[in-house]
C-alpha cells in the first residue's frame, strides 16, 4: 500500500492469527490483515448502497438475483472466461461477485 501507515495493536483469536500468518505470505501479516479489512470495508459500503437501494425500490427477489447471475455467467461464457469454476456465479471476488445486479437495478 502506498498511503501512510501507522502501527496498530489487535487483538484476534489465536488460531485466526496463525491462519492469517501462514497464508500472508512475502507482504507480511500486516498487509495481509489489511487487505482483509480493506475487503470488508467495501462489503459495508456495498451493504449500506443495498439497504438505501431497498428503502426506495424495494427488496430485491430471488428471482431478480438468480436472473442477474444467469447474466453473469453468460456473460463470462460469452467472453471465454472460466473465472470462478466450480463455483456459483456472483460467488468470486472479482466484477459481479457482489449483490447480483447491485443497487439501482431492481425495478420498482
Amino acid at each position: 500500500m502506498s498511503e501512510p501507515t501507522q502501527k496498530y495493536s489487535i487483538t484476534m483469536p489465536r488460531d485466526i492469527a496463525e491462519a492469517a500468518r501462514a497464508r500472508s505470505g512475502p507482504s507480511g501479516l500486516s498487509a495481509y490483515v489489511a487487505a482483509a479489512v480493506a475487503r470488508q470495508i467495501e462489503r459495508d459500503n456495498l451493504n449500506e448502497l443495498i439497504a438505501v437501494a431497498e428503502a426506495e425500490h424495494g427488496p430485491i427477489t430471488e428471482e431478480e438475483i438468480q436472473a442477474r447471475r444467469d447474466q453473469l455467467h453468460q456473460a463470462r461464457v460469452d467472453q471465454g472466461g472460466n473465472r470462478g469454476a466450480g463455483a456459483p456465479a456472483g460467488t468470486g471476488s472479482g466484477p459481479g461477485s457482489g449483490p447480483a445486479g447491485g443497487p439501482g437495478t431492481h425495478a420498482a
